[in-house]
């Protein structure tokens, strides 16, 4: 299993290290949203809360349109050939899963060093923590991606309509881009059901070097619990795929 895994994630991968271009132009979408809405949030240290949600953001955007790559093999014909092979159908979403956490690593880096010059702190120990959790959230909601990709092999206008549709409220219901704290109840509620919210806070205190806050705890929580569910539903899928 794991050599399998390890083979569908080398092959998923080899594409991006060959046009290593496609992560800085995917990065257009969240340095639009940094410059934009920086500006409009008070205080000197509004970079110190806005950056750790722009790079959830940037791989909440990123992980959740996998499946689209799922899609085309599927519509190629790539995706059959696989399952014929020896490799175990678990392996083929795994692998595939565990391939997003490179690119997310790379646009984080992207993001802070971009940030640098106009006055973000880094903090190294508590941002590296902080992109072991992401990782976790990124393979699961990766997961999640390709098994909205299978159910919907038939019809693909249905996977870009849920995708778009949930992503969105899931990226507003978790305070990404404005903070939740003064929202009406029902809001706060609301968000409350929303596991990035978690992993959000949890980002936003590690980022700035506080490793030992409570959102660390939940943040972790939120980020595992979205993984197992993500491979949980994403292999029974595999293993069900024709």
């Amino acid at each position: 299993m794991i050599a399998d895994t390890l083979t569908v994630f080398s092959r998923e991968l080899r594409p991006t290290l060959r046009n290593p271009f496609t992560i800085v132009f995917s990065m257009v979408q969240p340095l639009v949203f940094l410059a934009l809405f920086a500006p409009l949030l008070p205080g000197e240290d509004a970079l110190q809360w806005f950056v750790p949600g722009i790079v959830v953001m940037s791989c909440l955007f990123a992980a959740s349109m996998t499946g689209s790559n799922l899609l085309f093999e599927i519509q190629t014909g790539s995706h059959e050939r696989m399952l014929v092979t020896p490799l175990r159908r678990p392996a083929l979403l795994v692998g595939r899963a565990l391939k997003e956490i490179v690119p997310m690593v790379a646009q984080a880096a992207l993001i802070v060093v971009v940030c640098l010059p106009f006055g973000y702190r880094l903090n190294v120990a508590g941002t590296l923590l902080g992109l072991l959790i992401l990782a976790g959230f990124c393979v699961g909601l990766g997961a999640l991606s390709y098994t909205l990709a299978l159910a919907s092999k038939h019809q693909e206008w249905l996977f870009w309509t849920v995708q778009q549709t949930l992503l969105f409220p899931i990226l507003l219901l978790a305070g990404v881009l404005l903070p939740l704290d003064g929202g009406p109840g029902w809001l706060r509620t609301l968000s409350s059901w929303n596991p990035l919210r978690y992993v959000v806070d949890a980002e936003r205190a590690l980022f700035n070097g506080d490793l030992w806050a409570s959102t660390t705890v939940t943040g972790l929580l939120s980020a595992a619990g979205v993984a197992a569910l993500g491979l949980l539903v994403g292999v029974r899928a595999m293993r069900r795929s024709a």
